[in-house]
């Protein structure tokens, strides 16, 4: 600023100071108030209404313009780079009455970028304190600045600055900072904000995200040391902590796996030890809860008035409480039980977690009581008698009947009541006929006489059973029994000595038995190979079986049924040759059968088994006894068969392309290829192939252990006439294309250029042109002269 400047602005200053008339200028400024950022131009207008003055004009440090006789002037800079410039402009009327009015001028300056720091470098320690600083530099004026701090999108801090200078500065807000867990991974940052409306803009920017690392704990929270019987450690206590506490359970000093369900026998005292930040233990009594079980049996018997050893096992954890109840009362159990205790009983326990019942079934048993409603009877001949036994126990008695068997006497059970019914009785039926009332836990007999008048004797002697089973036992019977080494031929007759009827006899008719020691199959040449459509011999033996006459010889090749066979006597047990027939012997001997089949190729690989089943007819077991040979596995040789639709007979060759020739044969044992042909021949042979390029005769001969087989190739040399055929088809394919040629420029000729003739030419008589030759369409021709 010059002096002569500066000594005008007081000058003016103090004259309109002297004269008053400040509040009064004339003056108007447009704009009345300038927001410029520094370094951009500037552009004021100053403008009076008055008619008689001086003139007026502007003071300022940059761009003054000194008095001017106009009524608006301008105040303008380019760049306006002076932060203390107060530019007024100054009106003088022609009363020498002087006045001005100053410029509201806010020159700002705003970084583009700020910064934070902190003291922090990457984690900070929840409830302790740290500092936080934003720098935001060569700000202007900052008294308009406003620095905000941010965690996440929420204000948590605001400053503002009083500072009244206009010059830029380098400001810093500071932020003490408090971290808790839960601003953990929180983003802090500060933005600086400025308004300058409403002339000016308002402008903000912000420092990057400052991401905050809180390191806490560990914390163990233990809401209850109960647990339920399958849930985990886990579960029990919450541990927390940054960085994340390893958590480790000890149990007597060794560790154990938290994440394992607890059952009613993991409970105890547990050390949790969580290590992070730092390291921390907690002793916990850890108390698992379950639920009740009740442990009944379903039924229970006990034999009256003896103690009883019933009880219920009750477990849970609070300890359950159990109840007895019978017909909805509750009852308690004496300790000895009579028939009136029995009955169901319901059987509860329970506890605070849950509750369980039980159904119990108590049988009370006791001997049967004295039989009633039995006594002696008398029946003629031909009539019938009941026969009533009856008694109470429990278990219900059962009842069982003594007295001579015969056939005409049935006994019925029911409804706990014994009936023996004599019909059309004889005198076998006469004499004593004791009941007997009997349960697990005793007995009572009574016995009664029952006389028949007049019968006919019959010798009671019955053989059980009558063809084959020689066991059945009865008090006033024998039981006799076979001995299979030496009893082939017994015929036992049974005797017996009844007391008013005498001695009588039966003989007994039984076939004795005996299953095979073994039964083999074999090939009769010993071999277990065989050619195709030859016949083979099998031969099934049968070893120490007996009667052979109920023998019967099944055959099968696999699962299919071939035939039965016939058997032949091979070895008997007695030296004497004239006893080994199969219809007459009946002890125990060896036999064959033998079958002849014709196989084919299908059948290698099949096997072969025997069956011997003994068919000992409506009396015998069921099913038949029968004994099955292992299998043989039989291996059906074939000769080669060559392979014809690989190599036909005739196989054409063309010159200067060799083939390739493929003998390929079935046949087993696997045959053996070989090649044969002339000698003059030099064909390339490879693994059954032969590459052949020559006409002639190609022998190929499969061969195996069963036979050979030869099939005869010609090979027949051919001419290949392709390159002629195309050569011929090209020279016809140009030919066509001239005589096409040649017929289009005739046509085009003819039809398109039509025929112009310039020998005695037409007039035409409008134009003057040479007509055409026949035709309506005249061409601008020129005529000659």
């Amino acid at each position: 600023m010059s002096k002569s400047t500066l000594f005008v602005q007081l000058f003016a200053g103090l004259v309109l100071i002297a004269t008053g008339v400040h509040a009064s200028c004339p003056i108007e400024l447009s704009p009345a108030s300038v927001v410029v950022k520094y370094g951009d131009p500037v552009l004021v207008n100053c403008s009076t209404p008055e008619i008689q003055f001086e003139g007026i004009g502007w003071e300022a440090s940059q761009g003054g313009t000194g008095f001017e006789f106009v009524n608006h002037l301008p105040w303008t800079v380019e760049r306006l780079t002076q932060w203390t410039v107060s530019p007024f402009c100054f009106f003088s009327s022609n009363s020498s009455n002087q006045c001005s009015k100053e410029l509201e001028l806010i020159i700002y300056t705003f970084p583009e970028t700020i910064t934070i720091s902190g003291d922090p470098s990457s984690e900070m320690e929840e409830e302790k304190e740290y500092k936080f600083t934003c720098h935001i530099p060569n700000v202007a004026p900052v008294q308009n600045l406003t620095v905000r701090w941010y965690k996440g999108d929420t204000i948590i801090h605001t400053d503002t600055f009083d500072n009244p200078a206009k010059r830029p500065v380098d400001q810093t807000s500071d932020l003490k900072f408090t971290p808790t867990r839960q601003d953990n991974n929180a983003l802090l940052r500060c933005e600086a904000y400025m308004d300058l409306s409403p002339d000016g803009p308002q402008l903000n920017i912000s420092t990057q995200e400052y991401n905050i690392t809180v390191v806490y704990g560990p914390d163990i929270l233990c809401p209850t040391t109960d647990i339920l019987e399958e849930q985990t450690l886990e579960e029990i206590c919450m541990v927390t902590g940054n960085p994340t506490p390893h958590v480790r359970w000890l149990k007597d000093g060794e560790p154990v796996n938290p994440a394992v369900p607890l059952t009613r026998d993991n409970a105890g005292i547990y050390t949790l030890e969580a290590q992070g930040l730092s390291t921390v233990q907690k002793t916990i009594p850890v108390l698992v809860l379950y639920g009740p079980e009740l442990t009944c049996p379903l039924t229970y018997t006990a034999v009256e008035y003896s103690p009883h050893n019933l009880t219920c096992t009750d477990k849970g954890f609070p300890k359950p409480e159990t109840l007895w109840f019978k017909d909805g009362e509750e009852v308690v159990l004496p300790q000895k039980l009579t028939r009136s205790d029995a009955g169901q009983y319901f059987v509860t326990t329970s506890n605070l977690l849950s509750s369980v019942n039980v159904t119990v079934d108590i049988t009370v048993l006791y001997p049967p009581s004295p039989i009633v409603e039995l006594e002696d009877s008398e029946v003629h001949v031909g009539s019938s008698v009941w026969l009533k036994c009856s008694s109470m126990g429990n278990p219900r008695p059962k009842y069982s009947w003594n007295y001579y068997q015969a056939a005409n006497v049935v006994e019925t059970d029911e409804d706990g009541v014994s009936r023996l019914l004599i019909h059309n009785a004889t005198v076998y039926n006469m004499g004593s006929y004791t009941c007997e009332a009997w349960n697990d836990i005793g007995n009572v007999t009574k016995t009664v006489r029952v006389n028949i008048k007049g019968a006919k004797l019959e010798c009671p002697i019955r053989i059980t059973p009558d063809t084959m089973d020689l066991q059945g036992k009865r008090t006033d019977s024998t039981v006799w029994f076979a001995d299979t080494h030496k009893d082939w031929n017994e015929s036992p007759v049974c005797y017996a000595n009844f007391q008013g009827i005498g001695t009588c006899h039966k003989t007994l008719n039984f076939i004795l038995y005996k299953t095979p020691d073994s039964v083999t199959i074999h090939h009769l040449d010993n071999s277990s190979s065989v050619v195709e459509n030859r016949e083979l011999q099998l031969q099934c033996d049968i070893i120490n079986v007996a009667p052979a006459q109920n023998l019967r010889i099944h055959w099968y090749r696999g699962n299919e049924t071939l035939k039965s066979g016939s058997v032949q006597m091979t070895r008997c047990w007695t030296d004497n040759d004239t006893n080994c027939d199969i219809s007459m012997i009946r002890s125990s001997v060896n036999v064959s059968s033998t079958i002849s089949i014709t196989l084919n190729r299908n059948h290698s690989g099949a096997d072969f088994r025997c069956e011997a089943q003994l068919d000992l007819g409506p009396g015998g077991p069921e099913p038949s006894p029968n004994t099955m040979s292992s299998p043989l596995n039989i291996t059906v040789f074939y000769k080669p068969t060559i392979n014809t639709t690989k190599l036909p007979k005739t196989i054409p060759v063309f010159r200067g392309y060799p083939e390739e020739l493929v003998c390929e044969a079935d046949g087993h044992p696997p045959p053996r290829i070989q090649w044969l042909y002339s000698s003059d021949k030099a064909p390339h042979e490879l693994e059954g192939k032969l590459i052949v390029s020559e006409a002639g005769l190609y022998n190929c001969t499969a061969t195996n252990d069963v036979d050979s087989t030869v099939h005869v190739v010609v090979v027949i040399l051919k001419e290949d006439y392709l390159p002629l055929i195309a050569g011929f088809v090209a020279v016809t394919v140009v030919a066509i294309s001239i005589v096409f040629l040649f017929i289009y420029s005739i046509y085009y000729k003819n039809t398109k250029m039509r025929r112009y003739s310039l020998k005695n030419p037409k007039l035409s008589t409008h134009h003057g042109n040479v007509a055409h030759n026949g035709w309506d369409l005249p061409l601008p021709m020129t005529k000659l002269s």
